[in-house]
């Protein structure tokens, strides 16, 4: 996490890969991002969010930029990172 800071693909990646095992699950999905109104930076400003999505033998991430609205920004993430997982399920032959 120190390389790459807590939002980050690879965090997100490692994040779901471990829930996925921790709680012997299928699949998992991991979120991590700058909700604001503080806290971004030039490289990850307020509304930068990471969604990463582990399934059995696949594991990828997907970076979105959801603006500047704190409540907005969780609302979209959570309902973008539940539909990634539900096309992805969709897709796969589990």
């Amino acid at each position: 996490m120190l390389k790459h800071g807590a939002v980050s693909e690879e965090v997100v990646l490692s994040m779901a890969e471990s829930v996925k095992k921790k709680f012997s699950t299928d699949c998992a999905i991991a979120t991590s991002g700058v909700a604001g109104p503080g806290g971004g930076t030039p490289d990850k400003p307020v509304g930068t969010v990471w969604i990463g999505i582990s399934l059995p033998g696949k594991t990828f991430a997907k970076k979105v930029l959801l603006g500047d609205n704190r409540l907005r920004t969780i609302q979209v993430a959570s309902e973008t990172a539940l539909n990634m997982l539900r096309k992805a399920v969709l897709t796969e032959d589990l």
